[in-house]
C-alpha cells in the first residue's frame, strides 16, 4: 500500500508543471466579469500586461494585478527566471462556491441572490 503510495506520488511530482504560477482562491467576484479582464492580458508581455490591468476600470483589475505581480515574484525569487523575458502563458478563472442569500419580493416572497466567487490563476513562461 505505502509503496504504491509513494510511486504515485513521485509520478506526480515528474508530471507537475514547472512553469511559475499563482492563484488566489475565494475571490468575491464572478468568474465571468474576471474573465473579461483575463482576456486582455493573456498572451502579453508581464510588464505589459501590468500596465494594462493598472489602467483598466474593471473591479477585478487590482486582483488581477496582485496574482500577476504574485507570479512574476515566484519565477524571478524562486526559478531565477529573467523578468524581461517572462509573458503571461496561461491565465484562467474557474468558479468558487456560491454563497446563497435571499432577498425579500412581493407579497412575503422571496428569491434567490447567488453571490458568485472565483479562483484567479495565472501561469507564466519564458520566451525561447
Amino acid at each position: 500500500m505505502a509503496k504504491n503510495t509513494r510511486e504515485k506520488g513521485a509520478a506526480r511530482r515528474e508530471s507537475r508543471d514547472k512553469r511559475p504560477h499563482a492563484t488566489a482562491r475565494h475571490i468575491r467576484l464572478s468568474p465571468r466579469k474576471a474573465g473579461i479582464v483575463l482576456d486582455l492580458i493573456r498572451g502579453e508581455q508581464v510588464d505589459k500586461a501590468l500596465s494594462i490591468l493598472e489602467f483598466t476600470p474593471k473591479a477585478a483589475s487590482p486582483v488581477i494585478h496582485k496574482v500577476l505581480s504574485s507570479a512574476i515574484a515566484n519565477a524571478v525569487n524562486n526559478q531565477e527566471m529573467d523578468r524581461s523575458s517572462l509573458y503571461v502563458a496561461e491565465c484562467f478563472a474557474n468558479p468558487g462556491p456560491t454563497l446563497k442569500r435571499y432577498v425579500a419580493r412581493s407579497r412575503g416572497s422571496a428569491s434567490p441572490m447567488l453571490k458568485r466567487t472565483c479562483h484567479i490563476s495565472v501561469v507564466l513562461d519564458q520566451k525561447k
